[in-house]
């Protein structure tokens, strides 16, 4: 961990007059959007299929992936420095807003994590802590001497607890996962020893099986239940993960072809156009369909890890490891739950399922990433 972190703070040097070009005038990194463009178009072929050939709902996700693609190259023009800048109060608006949610929220299907906003609709205020918590949790580190000192390590869990704790009570177990874990990651790459890991992967034990008794609710426990033993309620908590296993088990190696699936079109196979969406992906393209989704993700997880490290300082490089590797849990969780190795939390598949929330949120730390990347310092060697 010494050795990760001496080489992740180390001054960098840019040598290539890279700045020539129209694409880093422009601040975007092309092989990066490319991959994001590609898997973007896959992903609007396979919902054309999963929702029945709903060419409304295809144009609808094409125009919220359009917005995603806008907000990224803006995200893109903004310095790093000024995301720093701008952490704190950003992390406080982001803080109010979900306290508000408790007290103001919009429940859906019995959900209270939305806020009405007159002439505008409804908007999920933790998509914003999606960014805001790891660009916070950066520039708290970067403000301070590293590796961190036990004080600092603890009031970086505070900062990080709070909006994971008031998720959780919408309850949106998801994404709460999700914003932990960007924190978490932050503070993993900031010099955490080895000896403060064991002690929290020992406790992290202790800890499960309290929260699975008195944390979680009784929905939250039936869905880690029906993980190891799905075929109890066939008909009922157990359906999604059987019906996703059998889409899948189904396609063989080749698939049956595009357009040809029957556990989603037959609406066996419910969410297919959302959460479980790689499940027809897997029937109609087969293993070698999601093998090429998988080598897409793949490169944009390589790439997002070659800019980080590339950053010219801290911040950068904390910042982006954190929304690279939240990208890389998106993807690991999505296809955990679908083929049943990881229990259903309510985990898109990162640009490809259908909602545009949550593909704007993820282009547009993308955005932040080419930031990083094309608004490096050249320094002298």
């Amino acid at each position: 961990m010494t050795e990760l972190l001496r080489r992740m703070t180390a001054p960098r040097f840019d040598l290539r007059p890279q700045e020539r070009t129209l694409a880093w005038r422009l601040h975007v990194d092309i092989p990066l959007l490319f991959a994001l463009f590609l898997v973007s178009i896959a992903g609007l072929f396979v919902l054309y299929s999963a929702t029945g050939e709903d060419l409304d709902a295809v144009i609808n996700q094409s125009l919220r992936l359009t917005v995603g693609f806008v907000v990224l190259l803006v995200f893109a023009q903004i310095p790093p420095r000024t995301f720093s800048r701008w952490a704190l109060p950003v992390f406080i608006f982001g803080s109010v807003l979900l306290v508000l949610v408790l007290f103001f929220g919009v429940v859906v299907n019995g959900a209270q994590r939305w806020l009405a906003i007159p002439g505008l609709g409804r908007f999920q205020p933790s998509e914003i802590m999606k960014l805001s918590l790891p660009i916070m949790a950066a520039w708290y580190f970067t403000m301070r001497s590293l590796p961190p000192r036990l004080l600092d390590i603890g009031i970086s869990l505070v900062i990080i607890a709070i909006p994971v704790a008031l998720i959780g009570t919408q309850p949106d177990l998801g994404t709460a996962i999700l914003v932990g874990m960007a924190g978490i990651i932050v503070l993993f790459f900031a010099g955490l020893s080895w000896r403060i890991i064991s002690l929290a992967g020992v406790l992290a034990v202790i800890a499960v099986p309290m929260m699975y008794l008195f944390v979680l609710q009784d929905y939250q426990r039936r869905r880690i239940d029906t993980l190891f033993n799905p075929e109890a309620d066939p008909l009922g908590a157990g359906w999604n993960i059987i019906q996703s296993k059998i889409a899948i088990g189904s396609g063989g190696l080749m698939g049956k072809g595009w357009l040809n699936g029957t556990q989603s079109r037959l609406d066996f196979l419910p969410e297919s156009s959302t959460d479980f969406i790689l499940a027809v992906i897997g029937e109609e393209l087969g293993l070698i369909g999601i093998v090429v989704l998988l080598l897409l993700y793949l490169f944009i997880i390589a790439r997002g890890m070659f800019i980080s490290m590339h950053a010219s300082d801290t911040f950068g490089r904390l910042l982006g490891v954190s929304l690279t590797l939240t990208f890389c849990i998106y993807v690991v969780v999505n296809m955990g739950m679908v083929s049943g190795l990881l229990p259903v939390v309510g985990v898109p598949l990162p640009l490809v399922s259908y909602g545009g929330t949550s593909a704007v949120t993820l282009l547009a730390g993308f955005g932040i990433l080419m930031s990083i990347h094309t608004h490096r310092r050249l320094l002298p060697p």
